[in-house]
């Protein structure tokens, strides 16, 4: 465990050896890529978890699983400076505040990632059991878009 936190502060350590030859709007997109999946397999866990849609734990499972997947890619790529709101208006809802406070914004993404951890563990052990672990992950999202993330482009 302690080596995938270790992976995931990493890997929302922005290099500019990423940077290099990719054009920043490519950044971008790959940036909201990368959460739109997170977000899709969110959206079925708490679809699930509100009772919005029959509960399936292998679907819940699989959910899960795939958010485990998406999160231990190498973000690292993906925060190359220059590719905030500001830089790009209309582009993106990054703030300008990511590459101020990285350490800030490494901190919120192990907190995300524990708590997806932790949604893998209960993702399979029924409705009540989901629905706490999908508050507690999508406690971690809101603490990062707060800081992080512009509420319109």
């Amino acid at each position: 465990m302690r080596k995938l936190l270790i992976t995931a502060l990493v890997a929302m350590t922005a290099t500019s050896a990423f940077a290099e030859g990719v054009k920043k709007e490519d950044v971008v997109d790959a940036r909201r890529a990368y959460y739109t999946l997170l977000g899709y397999d969110m959206g079925t866990l708490a679809a699930m978890a509100k009772g919005n849609v029959d509960y399936n734990a292998d679907t819940a499972k699989a959910a899960a699983a795939n958010m485990m997947t998406v999160a231990n890619y190498n973000a690292a790529g993906l925060y190359v400076p220059g590719t905030s709101n500001a830089d790009l208006p209309g582009k993106t809802r990054a703030l300008p505040v990511i590459w101020e406070d990285m350490p800030g914004m490494q901190a919120k993404g192990k907190d995300f990632y524990q708590a997806l951890v932790a949604l893998n563990e209960a993702a399979g052990g029924g409705r009540p059991a989901l629905g706490k672990a999908v508050m507690k992950l999508g406690g971690t999202c809101k603490a990062c878009h707060s800081h992080y993330r512009a509420k319109d482009f």
